[in-house]
């Protein structure tokens, strides 16, 4: 079916991200995985090409459009490509609307020009060693110290650890209130107690950096703090949706790319003495797979649309993600399969798709937590 949810603006913007790609990513990303790490250089020059900074107001360098189907080209387009390494979608999607929304205008005029043009990289830290998915289990401490506070924990699982220039960090700023004590506190690189540990070494996305970050008597003035204190699980619900949304995007099309792939590739391969294609099981597999995309990608699409017109709920989000990243993961399980032999080979995008796809279905809250939060709404 025709998706209609795209203008020729957006058709445009497509062609610039793969311009983009074909001439700062793709010449350069094997190098970025054996380093476990991306030039910096690439994120100037996505900032010159109006890659970052899509939601931020023109006055600070951005791009001034809240239509998400502009991040949702570049996630469709940076996943086909296969180019996990440079985390334009974090930076934009997950960490942006915590900047443009709860930073002051001093804040605003002081961070982002740079977040739009590259020169400052941005992380989120929330998991730590001993917590997942539970904000409640955060240990990570910030003592009010007068004009500041000290920062004292440590993180583990972050992407863009390494470059990261500016880290919001979250943390207990009231001991007693759970969930409801935490408070966003954004640290900036070269604070004095503020250390990276590892790259952490993934079995996919391995140009990304993932790193632990610890933080030992850090000081952070008052004027880091983002939003109100005492309010971040608040901000972190509300931004939910739309990282796991952005989530789902990445994973339907990562999906739909597997089986345009796998379906060339077993019109070309043969078996007793015919092409793969002409056997009814291989049909079969293919039939069932461009299916299940087919009715997946609807939903993501309206979702998309419901986004735009601010109106996408928790819940949906939570469908969206759930059912398209795990749609994702049994995609590359099946069509790496057909692929025999080879898709376990590297060189094959089927074998770096199995690879890279594998997170999708745990970062941004687990399957499991997407189901609990679906089934709360339903059940009570």
């Amino acid at each position: 079916m025709q998706r209609e949810i795209w203008t020729e603006e957006h058709e445009a913007f497509r062609e610039t991200v793969r311009a983009f790609l074909a001439k700062e990513v793709l010449p350069h990303h094997e190098r970025w995985e054996q380093a476990g790490i991306v030039d910096r250089s690439a994120w100037l020059a996505a900032g010159r090409q109006g890659l970052l900074g899509l939601a931020v107001p023109e006055e600070y360098g951005g791009g001034g459009s809240a239509d998400f189907r502009y991040p949702a080209v570049l996630a469709e387009e940076f996943t086909r490509a296969g180019a996990s390494g440079l985390a334009l979608g974090l930076h934009n999607d997950i960490i942006g609307p915590y900047l443009t929304q709860l930073a002051t205008e001093e804040q605003k005029r002081r961070w982002l020009p740079g977040f739009c043009s590259g020169e400052l990289i941005t992380a989120i830290a929330m998991t730590e060693p001993g917590t997942g998915s539970d904000l409640q289990g955060i240990a990570t401490r910030a003592e009010d110290r007068g004009d500041h506070y000290l920062l004292n924990g440590a993180k583990t699982f972050i992407s863009n650890g390494i470059l990261a220039d500016l880290v919001v960090v979250v943390a207990k700023t009231t001991a007693e209130g759970g969930a409801h004590g935490l408070s966003l506190l954004v640290v900036e690189r070269g604070m004095a107690g503020f250390e990276r540990g590892r790259n952490l070494d993934k079995i996919g996305q391995k140009a990304q950096d993932t790193a632990e970050l610890f933080f030992q008597d850090v000081r952070v003035p008052k004027a880091n703090l983002l939003g109100e204190e005492n309010q971040a699980f608040l901000y972190l619900m509300r931004n939910l949706a739309q990282e796991r949304l952005a989530i789902a995007v990445s994973a339907i099309a990562g999906a739909e790319h597997l089986v345009e792939l796998t379906t060339e590739y077993v019109k070309q391969r043969t078996a007793f003495g015919k092409p793969l294609a002409k056997l009814q099981h291989v049909r079969f597999e293919i039939a069932e797979l461009a299916t299940e995309c087919a009715v997946t990608r609807t939903f993501v699409d309206r979702c998309i649309t419901e986004h735009n017109r601010y109106a996408l709920t928790p819940v949906d989000a939570s469908m969206a993600k759930w059912w398209a990243t795990e749609l994702q993961k049994r995609t590359a399980d099946r069509c790496l399969q057909l692929h025999g032999g080879y898709g376990y080979m590297t060189e094959y995008p089927v074998a770096k798709a199995f690879t890279d796809g594998r997170i999708q279905t745990i970062y941004g809250g687990t399957t499991e937590i997407m189901k609990e939060i679906i089934g709360r709404s339903i059940l009570g």
